[in-house]
């Protein structure tokens, strides 16, 4: 009886310290959600770039064309669409977020974003599913290295061909083919694509920055940098109502990456990320007036 009791304290205790411990796991994690967040800060005061501070392709500048293209609506395919981004639209609490539906204020922002920073090689898919071209692109962004354009630019195109975007696709950027793929209806998550197009259009080594994302931990560091660019252009150039956005939509968006990044040693560190991204995004929503 003394041996059980005994044992059964014991049990007690651990089972208090773990989840003593799970508590301090995360208040750490939360501190350092919130901490990483403030890499994303706004780019105050903002430094719109030139065509002259780039490493871009006159080849692919040629085959560049209409820079702004928009799939063909589909029901049925879009509608397909819309249901698998469910998750996402949950996460960061929007409904426009990966809708399939772009709507022309949308559109209009990342045009605005891309004519002030004088992006004109970056080509923009507004829901469009076009491989063909992707490929072409590829070959003609001599700004990547060779080696980096057939290996891991060729695995990126052959993903995006064999998964169309226009159902299973997310919001983003590839740096081999410099171009914006968009499948939500929200003027800051296109400028934030944007504001990695004009990351990686100032960089020497293209391909190996897009290989180095590809480790753990890295994207912090890029996500942030596209993020800080695109709520620095959004205070400058947005009025109120999408300064707001901005804010309380890309900074849970960034949550989630630090919270993929805590995940192994922090339970629940996806959540804990997520909600860090929510309550700092309101938190600077909420000092911005009103």
């Amino acid at each position: 009886m003394g041996h059980s009791a005994a044992h059964l304290k014991g049990g007690s205790l651990r089972f208090r310290c773990l989840v003593g411990s799970w508590r301090l796991d995360c208040r750490i994690a939360l501190l350092l959600s919130l901490s990483c967040l403030t890499a994303g800060c706004a780019a105050v005061p903002y430094s719109f770039g030139t065509a002259s501070g780039y490493r871009t392709s006159a080849e692919l500048q040629d085959v560049t064309g209409p820079q702004i293209e928009r799939g063909r609506p589909h029901a049925v395919i879009d509608s397909v669409g819309w249901v698998w981004g469910i998750p996402a639209k949950v996460v960061l609490l929007d409904r426009r977020v990966e809708n399939h539906r772009i709507d022309s204020d949308t559109e209009a922002a990342i045009a605005e974003y891309l004519d002030d920073n004088q992006l004109s090689t970056v080509k923009v898919r507004l829901n469009q599913y076009h491989p063909g071209d992707d490929w072409r692109r590829l070959a003609a962004n001599k700004s990547v290295g060779a080696g980096w354009r057939y290996t891991l630019g060729a695995i990126s195109v052959l993903g995006e061909t064999l998964i169309p975007g226009r159902i299973f696709g997310s919001d983003h950027y590839n740096p081999f083919t410099n171009t914006i793929h968009l499948y939500s209806s929200v003027s800051a998550i296109a400028i934030h694509e944007g504001g990695h197009a004009k990351d990686f259009a100032r960089r020497r080594w293209k391909g190996t920055s897009a290989a180095l994302y590809l480790l753990p931990g890295v994207p912090l560091y890029h996500e942030a940098v596209a993020t800080s660019d695109a709520l620095g252009y959004v205070l400058v150039t947005g009025d109120l109502p999408a300064q707001h956005e901005a804010y309380e939509i890309l900074y849970p968006a960034y949550g989630t990456y630090v919270g993929n990044a805590i995940s192994g040693p922090v339970p629940f560190g996806y959540f804990v990320g997520l909600i860090g991204g929510h309550v700092a995004g309101q938190l600077a929503s909420r000092q911005l007036p009103h």
